[in-house]
């Protein structure tokens, strides 16, 4: 098969993901604040959000379009000041509303996995951090001349999804394993409330921070 790279490069490339994904970031923030305030169900569905973000920016960098938006100085700002604002608007959240596992909330509706889904999904797309790892991670393990450069960026960044998986839905298992134990200590939960804000803040100055070099 054309697009797929050859074994010692699919060796690299998996070594490199492995540590990637293990990286603390936004999308493994909201992973565990969702997994110990709703479950393993919906911290599945934020991840399944974060995967398909990353399905699409593989898609727009194989297409070019992620090169545009980065040469783009408006449309970069754009994307860095949404993204921003959506990181503090997770904090605001969080201090707001909280995550307290209280049993009065049972048999009440939780938000939907489409929310958690789309949740997932927007940290991921609004994070120009992303965009650049992407444009300069995966074209390192394809040669430019590579008349088949496309399909191989395509299978890579797939590949990326497919290997992060059982890291992320490791993550949402043993937060909710400490669910139990918190739901007997609102107090300690609310200080978390407050540990995920201040770190979707930073990440929120952080990507206001980035700059295209």
């Amino acid at each position: 098969m054309d697009f797929v790279p050859a074994l010692p490069t699919l060796l690299a490339f998996s070594v490199a993901a492995l540590i990637l994904a293990i990286t603390p970031g936004p999308d493994m923030t909201l992973l565990i604040s969702r997994s110990l305030s709703n479950g393993r169900v919906a911290a599945f569905a934020c991840a399944a959000g974060a995967s398909t973000g990353i399905a699409i920016h593989t898609l727009l960098v194989a297409l070019g379009i992620s090169a545009l938006v980065v040469a783009s100085p408006a449309a970069f700002l754009g994307l860095k000041i949404f993204g921003a604002g959506y990181l503090a608007w997770l904090a605001w959240q969080a201090v707001r509303h909280g995550s307290t596992l209280s049993l009065k909330t049972a048999g009440k509706a939780d938000r939907s996995l489409f929310s958690n889904w789309a949740q997932g999904l927007g940290v991921n797309l609004l994070n120009p951090k992303i965009i650049l790892f992407f444009m300069t991670f995966l074209p390192q393990f394809v040669a430019a001349s590579d008349p088949h450069l496309t399909g191989k960026l395509i299978f890579l960044g797939f590949l990326f999804v497919v290997l992060s998986a059982p890291i992320l839905v490791g993550i949402a298992v043993g937060a909710h394993g400490l669910a139990g134990w918190l739901r007997r200590k609102p107090g300690v939960m609310r200080i978390i409330d407050w540990l995920f804000a201040g770190v979707f803040s930073l990440f929120a100055l952080r990507i206001l921070m980035v700059q295209t070099r």
